[in-house]
């Protein structure tokens, strides 16, 4: 197969793809990568390839396929093809959940740049290094990452890049616990959508709804939050968005059991958990695991609830994710303390407290915690985080948190 024919029918599969005509799509992409002669016309298909797999949440054919592609690329002796082949792989990773990996591959594609193209693929390396780092629970990383892939968006003028960070900052600031910040996000990322969107992908709507149902839950507007996860829901199944479909079924078992509906949620959870785990997401099993532990502390089921703690707990560790683990420790102390076992209260105190310090959760003016309740937060230009109070009380004389680092042992 020649060049031509291979665009000519790399197109052909392309609007197969766009026409939700996705098997279809994928048998004319295979056939290409099997016949065509022209490596970059191979990179082309292999990059749609990644697309339609990450879609469907194929994550393990997407990485088979990133890997095939770094291949490619090396062949091209090019060094945007060689770049944007270590993106795909950087995200491959970030899917499945190998936040380091995907770290080291972000900062590979970091240390490549030098040509326009590869400058303009910047944004989105460091989002997906932002979303490792909020996957490990490196909150100031994470947000150091996102404020560099919302500059790059608003210097290229890339209105989808900055959409995607809307959703990732949306999501850290849910996990910080400022609420208000967390539904500013994705009703941006959804403001973004309605303004520039009309030739896009109807997976940015769908994913910044999802993010809005997510704060609107937390903020207690639960009728809300099932309006905007019912819209999301509705495009992730149109398009076959197995990923997206397996969160908003999460976010529906945490509506219900927000309204105490147990019985109405732990179908929801199920069904959330069965399509994480054929899928590979990890993070998110951790979060259903959660959900599903505090389900069985509404019933008083205490053992059923450490049985899932113990099953999350062993995730959360093999991922790194330090949040998941304290917010399971937490559960666990409640627990232990109804039934009284102090010993056992003792440790998950302790563990605990470890885990606070070790992800700085405290504000550095006021010593208090962070992410412990709803509070308003503000970062610092070091993306250092603070309450938005302390902050508006003490001014900004320079970030303690720095200061504190700044100061060798030697000189203590």
């Amino acid at each position: 197969m020649g060049q031509d024919q291979t665009k000519q029918q790399t197109e052909k599969g392309l609007h197969l793809y766009q026409s939700n005509q996705t098997e279809k799509a994928l048998r004319v992409w295979m056939r290409v990568l099997e016949k065509s002669a022209d490596p970059a016309g191979r990179f082309r298909v292999l990059g749609c390839l990644i697309t339609a797999h990450a879609e469907m949440g194929r994550y393990k054919d997407m990485l088979k396929f990133a890997v095939v592609q770094v291949d490619t690329a090396r062949e091209l002796e090019d060094p945007d093809y060689l770049t944007e082949s270590y993106l795909n792989l950087a995200r491959s990773n970030e899917k499945l959940c190998e936040f380091q990996k995907t770290i080291s591959y972000c900062k590979t594609c970091l240390n490549m740049q030098g040509t326009t193209v590869s400058l303009q693929l910047n944004g989105q390396v460091s989002l997906s290094m932002g979303n490792a780092f909020l996957g490990l629970s490196s909150f100031q990383k994470a947000l150091e990452c996102f404020e560099k892939a919302l500059r790059y968006a608003h210097n290229n003028d890339d209105k989808m890049l900055e959409c995607r960070v809307c959703c990732s900052l949306g999501s850290f600031y849910t996990q910080m616990k400022d609420y208000e910040k967390a539904l500013f996000f994705p009703c941006k990322a959804a403001e973004l959508v309605n303004d520039y969107g009309k030739g896009w992908s109807l997976k940015y709507r769908a994913m910044s709804q999802y993010h809005m149902a997510v704060a609107y839950r937390k903020l207690g507007r639960l009728a809300d939050a099932m309006d905007r996860c019912e819209e999301s829901m509705k495009i992730a199944l149109q398009h076959g968005d197995r990923p997206l479909q397996a969160l908003c079924l999460l976010c529906f078992a945490d509506i219900h059991r927000s309204r105490k509906d147990v019985q109405t949620a732990f179908p929801r959870y199920d069904s959330s958990m069965s399509i994480m785990t054929e899928i590979g997401n990890r993070l998110g099993l951790v979060q259903v695991l959660l959900g599903l532990t505090k389900c069985w502390m509404i019933q008083k089921e205490l053992d059923k609830a450490l049985e899932s703690i113990e099953k999350a707990q062993e995730l959360a560790e093999g991922l790194g994710n330090k949040l998941g683990q304290l917010k399971l420790h937490c559960l666990c102390e409640t627990i232990y303390r109804t039934k009284g076992q102090q010993r056992e209260l003792r440790d998950h105190v302790v563990k605990f407290h470890e885990c606070v310090e070790e992800m700085e959760l405290y504000c550095g003016m006021c010593g208090e915690s962070i992410g412990e309740k709803n509070n308003q937060l503000q970062a610092l230009p070091c993306s250092h985080i603070f309450h938005l109070k302390c902050i508006q009380t003490n001014g900004t004389r320079g970030c303690p948190n720095c200061r504190r680092l700044s100061v060798k042992p030697g000189y203590v």
